[in-house]
């Protein structure tokens, strides 16, 4: 199989680019690498900087490539930045996806694994969350990839686009041959965010609320380590091309854990007493996303480890 990875370049896209190729795939990547890194892509795939809103472009490489199918890892992703500069947000992953869907109409190509998100959801009234939950997302961010998914079941029904949305919630951890893993500037993400405390003794890790509706005030989340993830991602696209049906999954284990239990299992770990400040929360964050992934296990056999 041929599958082109829009933002493989990427904490995400990166892994699902080295799992493909070892699966035996032929990959072809497309990052801009505005928040890529060229040196994480596998050096057997084919790489090509360019935009997602380039449609002429990603045309090209859909036809000069001969592709089968599509994963799409380009969007922005910072909850508070979109709360920022939320225009941002729309031009990117909306007018990326409007782009990305109508070079695949144009080269005729039909199948879709998109990168979707928890924050769709925005607060929850129960937990944990299954597909059928509102959508109702409370920030920026969240709102782009509810309209990214609506924008692509309307493609679907008119240019019979089908795809599968995986809308995941927090993704930590690297390969487990330790060759990639996280690697943002700035780093946002909680648990190597505490890791570089730990190692610097800085003093500088931050939590961002304590005043949530949760057991100790602090952000509950749902973890899922990265390579469980891309194993998700190349089931829903064996499951998309066997079914030829467009659908929605969640993606995680069922179990959520705060940021101040995150922070003590790391001190354990470590054996290192991590310091800290308790600051204000950011704009945009949920109280608790905790998923119920009943479906994607009942529909793909998806196993992930809390």
């Amino acid at each position: 199989m041929r599958v082109l990875v829009i933002g493989g370049a990427g904490y995400i896209g990166s892994h699902a680019v080295k799992k493909l190729v070892a699966e035996g795939d032929d990959v072809v990547v497309l990052d801009a690498l505005y928040t890529g890194h060229r040196k994480a892509v596998d050096p057997k795939a084919k790489f090509y900087q360019g935009d997602i809103e380039d449609t002429f472009l990603v045309s090209k490489i859909l036809r000069d490539e001969k592709i089968d199918a599509v994963m799409h890892f380009a969007a922005y992703s910072l909850v508070p930045e979109s709360v920022k500069r939320p225009l941002k947000y729309y031009d990117n992953n909306v007018n990326g996806m409007i782009s990305l869907l109508r070079a695949m109409n144009d080269a005729g190509t039909k199948y879709l694994i998109f990168s979707s998100s928890a924050a769709t959801y925005g607060v929850p009234k129960k937990l944990p969350i299954t597909e059928d939950t509102p959508l109702d997302p409370i920030n920026p961010y969240g709102e782009t990839k509810m309209m990214m998914e609506k924008i692509m079941a309307w493609a679907d029904k008119a240019d019979g686009i089908k795809y599968t949305a995986l809308r995941y919630f927090n993704v930590a951890g690297a390969a487990e041959d330790g060759t990639i893993g996280e690697d943002h500037a700035p780093e946002t993400h909680l648990i190597p965010n505490i890791l570089k405390s730990a190692i610097s003794g800085d003093g500088k890790f931050t939590i961002f609320g304590d005043d949530y509706n949760t057991k100790d005030g602090t952000n509950v989340r749902d973890y899922v380590q990265v390579e469980d993830l891309i194993d998700a991602h190349i089931l829903a696209l064996k499951h998309l091309m066997k079914t030829n049906k467009s659908d929605v999954f969640n993606l995680g284990t069922a179990h959520g854990y705060s940021n101040l239990e995150i922070l003590e299992s790391t001190k354990k770990v470590t054996g290192i007493d991590i310091p800290y400040t308790m600051g204000p929360r950011r704009g945009g964050d949920p109280d608790s996303l905790v998923a119920d992934s009943t479906q994607s296990k009942n529909y793909f056999g998806l196993v992930t480890k809390a």
